[in-house]
């Protein structure tokens, strides 16, 4: 996740830089309680539909699991699905995970916080909930494969709201939503939450069934372009809305490329340095997942490669077991990139990006990120034969959105 107003901040009140010890991170964990879902999302990762799934963990395994990320040290767990509230244990779950001293954040689609379900989550004290929405009104419900879901997800936000719960709002970028980004943002401020999530397309579970709908290099940067404008000016108001991104850390290197035409060299240096301390995608290293049947991955979107199982062994002893090949290479720095990754002058602020996009288009895992909408100049290349305009191009080798394209 990019932070992007954080580090904007940065140009105007600079903190030291803090830098990860190498062998000592613990991760952020991303934690699929179940595959059950009241919608039926069109890029929805976790392929999850209305329905019992057998296998997942009992509550005994549940608890297990969490005393042993409590005594590890993991930073955050957040809780998520399908649906995470449609499995009957999971507030139980929170209320032990914050007994136990964990920053506790809930993943929802927002329809079933009403009543005493939102007064439950109140009390358990989450640290923060996060609601996606994917449009205004019907295209949200389009996206969500129900109709009235957007009313349902709005009045969870207003319910977190009225409850004093931290919200945010969180939104998939595809070439069908993209144009009610303004409209969503003027959402935020205007319901006052917390936080705004752009996640890009990722091309996992659903995902990558309709990874045609992706935008194209040129609607991404103006979507960016749209959100730097939006938290540079919060900033300087005093608005306290949160601007961040997700799953294309190329927004990264187009923030610090921005910096650079309003901030004298020291600053964007500077700048540089907390990027490069962050190091960009993480997955493997600061970020890790647990699924619903207690298989850990590299991140939520690696459903496909497994690591192990906490009914195996405790997540702590996967985790700390670099004998897994796929993990030691995530870990990597620089990781083993390819094409204009493996080139790229930034590659040490965005880590080489979102690898399982790579590893879907091509099947290898540290192939150049097809959705890098910089150009070779933008990246530090100086190759001009080969140059693309990759701000008129869809990352899908010219094949357009046309319906016939969605699902190749």
């Amino acid at each position: 996740m990019f932070r992007l107003t954080h580090y904007m901040k940065q140009l105007i009140d600079p903190t030291p830089v803090r830098r990860r010890r190498r062998g000592k991170v613990r991760p952020v964990v991303i934690w699929n309680l179940t595959r059950r879902c009241n919608l039926k999302c069109r890029h929805c990762y976790a392929v999850a539909a209305d329905h019992h799934f057998p296998g997942e963990l009992t509550t005994t395994e549940a608890m297990a699991v969490l005393d042993d990320l409590a005594a590890y040290g993991i930073p955050a767990l957040i809780l998520s699905g399908g649906e995470p509230l449609s499995r009957a244990d999971t507030l139980d779950i929170a209320r032990r995970s914050k007994s136990l001293g964990l920053y506790t954040a809930l993943s929802t689609n927002g329809t079933p916080i009403v009543g005493k379900v939102a007064d439950e989550v109140a009390d358990i004290g989450f640290d923060y909930v996060g609601i996606s929405l994917d449009g205004i009104g019907k295209t949200n419900d389009w996206f969500r494969g129900k109709e009235g879901a957007f009313d349902e997800a709005l009045a969870g936000v207003r319910a977190c709201k009225q409850r004093g719960i931290k919200v945010g709002l969180r939104f998939t970028l595809t070439s069908d939503n993209a144009s009610e980004l303004p409209q969503l943002l003027s959402l935020a401020e205007s319901e006052g939450v917390e936080k705004f999530y752009l996640s890009h397309l990722v091309y996992a579970g659903r995902g990558n069934k309709h990874r045609g709908e992706d935008t194209d290099w040129s609607m991404t940067r103006t979507s960016v372009n749209m959100l730097m404008e939006r938290a540079w000016n919060a900033i300087n108001r005093g608005d306290p809305l949160e601007i961040v991104t997700g799953n294309n850390d190329a927004d990264a290197v187009i923030f610090l490329r921005w910096a650079s035409t309003i901030a004298c060299p020291e600053k964007v240096s500077h700048v540089r340095d907390h990027l490069e301390a962050w190091g960009g995608n993480s997955s493997g290293l600061g970020v890790a997942n647990i699924d619903t049947q207690g298989v850990v991955h590299p991140d939520t979107y690696w459903s496909d490669y497994s690591i192990d199982s906490v009914r195996k062994r405790p997540f702590s002893q996967i985790w700390d077991d670099v004998s897994d090949p796929m993990l030691a290479a995530l870990r990597t720095r620089p990781r083993p990139l390819k094409g204009r990754c493996g080139v790229c002058a930034y590659k040490a602020v965005c880590g080489g990006n979102t690898r399982i996009r790579a590893l879907q288009l091509t099947g290898d895992p540290w192939a150049e990120d097809p959705a890098c909408y910089l150009d070779d100049h933008e990246i530090g290349l100086d190759l001009p034969a080969k140059k693309t305009d990759r701000l008129n191009v869809s990352p899908f080798k010219g094949k357009s959105h046309d319906p016939a394209h969605r699902f190749l």
